[in-house]
């Protein structure tokens, strides 16, 4: 454990000397998203954080919200999607167009969540994600830093060699606050309606889309960059 954490918070250490102020951490609010919390807490690192309110989250994730602010004070910056945006998407599609087809369902991650994050990272040289290697078959070959060709940032991921067994470990070792939905076996948390819990064995994603062809990228489209995904997938289409 120790070795992790040292080298996570050299790597964001490294990211605050080199980029300053330029620096983001877009966290998702996941387990390894609350480590991360911690870590730069912990450490005084002083890096921007932001999360993204989606307009449609469960509320234990706002209940999360509300223990970070009384254990950190105000240190999370909630990014919202443009009303207007999303108005005329809804008018145009529908309140759930996300479960009609995989094009909706990217449409209303782009609304939602990209362009969200594009705001926050509009002048920025880099941002940190709590993106994990054991995550996803896609997520393998995650390197410590990475170019990011949608966002034009360099891409900074602390935790990628960190387990699901590591992340809950740490937790429980500091006594941090975490979404309850992981207590009832929801692994990736996201909106509310595109969320469920997994069964023992399947994939820590399976939870996310479900609906969908299981040959389907399942990305929002904030890191499909990093995936190798078809040319233009990155500005339709996670972690987030």
């Amino acid at each position: 454990m120790k070795l992790l954490m040292d080298e996570a918070v050299t790597l964001l250490q490294e990211a605050k000397d080199k980029h300053g102020d330029k620096l983001v951490y877009s966290c998702s609010l996941g387990s390894q998203g609350i480590v991360l919390i911690d870590l730069i807490c912990r450490y005084n690192l002083d890096i921007r954080i932001v999360t993204l309110d989606t307009g449609r989250l469960p509320q234990p994730t706002y209940d999360l919200m509300d223990a970070l602010r009384e254990r950190y004070g105000n240190m999370l910056h909630i990014l919202f999607p443009d009303a207007g945006a999303v108005q005329a998407m809804v008018h145009e599609y529908g309140v759930n167009l996300f479960q009609k087809s995989v094009e909706n369902r990217k449409l209303c991650c782009q609304v939602r969540k990209v362009q969200p994050l594009k705001k926050a990272l509009h002048g920025m040289e880099a941002w940190i994600t709590g993106r994990r290697k054991d995550q996803a078959k896609n997520r393998g070959d995650i390197a410590p830093v990475e170019d990011d060709p949608v966002y034009g940032l360099k891409k900074y991921n602390p935790m990628r060699n960190w387990t699901e067994k590591d992340v809950w470990a740490y937790i429980r070792e500091h006594d941090l606050p975490y979404n309850k939905l992981h207590d009832a076996f929801y692994v990736s948390i996201g909106c509310e309606p595109c969320t469920r819990a997994i069964s023992m064995g399947e994939d820590p994603r399976a939870g996310r889309w479900w609906w969908e062809n299981k040959d389907t990228l399942a990305e929002c489209g904030l890191h499909v960059s990093s995936l190798k995904a078809p040319k233009g997938e990155g500005e339709s289409g996670d972690g987030i």
